[in-house]
């Protein structure tokens, strides 16, 4: 393993010499500030690459490995380096060999592997997933589990995971509304995203209804898959390329139409296209041009000029910004200033709204120690904002805020932002308008 790790790092010379070892990097980093350790900082797993890369540490599957997997790659670093370096690049670099070089007595990521393998490279597999989720989850299944307190004991993990698919659940009062499918002039494609569509299809209904509104045409590809993020998180990312090639080519037909998301890691991992196929001759320009045509719905409505309406909750909303639309897609303040022109008075800032909540794709689930002490200096936060309600642009960090407000009993409601600017169009009859204008 330590061969192959130190080729590949190797490659990366000319970025892993970027670092100028300024320490910049260490507090903005969720891991460092919570347990003080260098190696569990930026700068510190740089060393550690760097190390490896010139042949100087052998034993990858120690110290290498670890601080490694405990980073959530939240690229919080890369926001405050003033020397640019690539780190999220770095990391998945990193993060390629390791993959299969974990030790085959480690369940957790032997399942990882065969989950993303067998069953997020398989649409109709895919499906068949989601299918038995929510049915599992509308069914009542994981809230008649929950309540039995003898799992927590049991299998916390197990029990944090079933919290998970409970908080996917519908948060806030659907619109309900019957626009028509009469859409607009300028032509946009919605990227549904697996989970998003899986889990959280009232997100993208919401989504196409609001920009229905802004007189867009919204068409949904049909042979769009997966993003690839969950792939090259985790180190696949052959896995991720075999997924981006259907992307790319789902979403060619209309190649000069902006590439809508409604979630921050598939957005940012749909812009990181271009990167993993750079040294493709044939896919390098198609991959370029469709990672520059993504972008939030939040940016969309930003550039079209946003219709400003008023939500009917009556708590406090307050918002947390996703890592990778903060970070990856640069577009988390767009997501707030749409989320403030619904709330207006009613919003209130949380502090660290900026900071990575703990969820980073699966990191919940295959580091949960880590997690659950990142999430907890998140949900502090949260509870001093005594809000009801609180949007998020993500449905990973969705669904990990919510499993941890519930098992912490925390009364708070997650969702979406578009899905409070879709009930404030409804109530303000902005659907109507667009209707009648068509």
């Amino acid at each position: 393993m330590s061969t192959q790790l130190t080729t590949v790092l190797a490659g990366q010379e000319e970025k892993l010499l970027a670092c100028i070892h300024c320490g910049l990097c260490l507090e903005a980093c969720p891991t460092y500030v919570i347990t003080g350790n260098e190696n569990d900082g930026p700068r510190g797993r740089l060393y550690l690459m760097r190390a490896v890369a010139e042949g100087r540490l052998e034993d990858t599957s120690s110290a290498f490995a670890k601080h490694i997997d405990r980073c959530l790659g939240c690229r919080a670093c890369e926001q405050v380096c003033p020397a640019g370096v690539e780190y999220g690049q770095l990391l998945e670099a990193s993060r390629e060999v390791l993959s299969e070089a974990q030790p085959k007595s480690d369940v957790a990521n032997r399942m990882l592997r065969l989950v993303l393998r067998y069953v997020w490279l398989s649409p109709w597999r895919l499906r068949l997933f989601f299918s038995a989720s929510r049915l599992f989850r509308d069914l009542g299944l994981a809230r008649a589990l929950l309540k039995l307190r003898l799992l927590h004991s049991i299998s916390p993990r197990a029990a944090f995971a079933l919290a998970l698919l409970e908080s996917s659940r519908p948060m806030i009062r659907g619109t309900g509304s019957s626009s028509k499918s009469v859409r607009g002039d300028e032509p946009v494609l919605l990227f549904a995203g697996c989970v998003g569509e899986g889990l959280f299809s009232r997100v993208n209904r919401a989504t196409e209804r609001v920009l229905h509104a802004h007189k867009l045409n919204v068409t949904t590809p049909t042979e769009q898959v997966c993003c690839g993020a969950l792939h090259a998180h985790a180190g696949d990312l052959d896995g991720a390329r075999q997924l981006a090639r259907k992307n790319i080519a789902a979403f060619e037909s209309k190649s000069d139409a902006p590439i809508i998301t409604n979630a921050g890691g598939c957005g940012a991992m749909l812009t990181t296209y271009a990167h993993l196929f750079a040294n493709d001759e044939s896919l390098a320009e198609p991959a370029a041009s469709f990672s520059a045509r993504v972008r939030d719905v939040s940016q969309q409505l930003a550039s079209t000029g946003m219709r400003t309406a008023e939500t009917s909750v009556e708590t406090c909303v307050t918002y947390d910004t996703s890592c990778h639309l903060l970070y990856g897609q640069g577009s988390g303040e767009t997501s707030e200033r749409m989320l403030r022109a619904v709330t207006g008075e009613k919003f209130v800032a949380l502090n660290g709204s900026e900071r990575c909540c703990g969820a980073a794709g699966i990191y919940n689930l295959l580091q949960p120690d880590m997690s659950q002490r990142v999430l907890k200096e998140k949900l502090d936060h949260v509870r001093e904002t005594n809000a009801g309600i609180l949007a998020t642009g993500n449905p990973g960090c969705q669904m990990h805020i919510g499993a941890g407000a519930s098992l912490s009993g925390i009364p708070l409601r997650v969702c979406h932002p578009i899905e409070l600017v879709d009930q404030a169009y409804e109530r303000a009859g902005v659907y109507l308008a667009a209707d009648d204008a068509d």
